[in-house]
């Protein structure tokens, strides 16, 4: 089965934003945006994900990229 993979980092090199600016617009804490933009959660809330979007002028097509098994 394939996974979830979260490209936040990437994302944020390309919009030119800090984890500390973007968890300040986002109203999550440093260390819960963290462990998103380096992919170490299992889960993450459709709020959260909009306001992701909101901050960064995205879709979430942009931050989530489905990856088969073996690649």
């Amino acid at each position: 089965m394939g996974q979830i993979i979260l490209r936040l980092d990437r994302l944020m090199v390309e919009k030119k934003i800090s984890l500390n600016d973007l968890a300040a617009q986002v109203g999550i804490t440093y260390v819960n945006l963290s462990k998103l933009k380096n992919n170490h959660v299992s889960a993450i809330r459709f709020s959260t994900l909009a306001a992701i979007c909101e901050a960064l002028h995205c879709q979430p097509g942009d931050i989530l990229e489905y990856v088969e098994s073996g690649e």
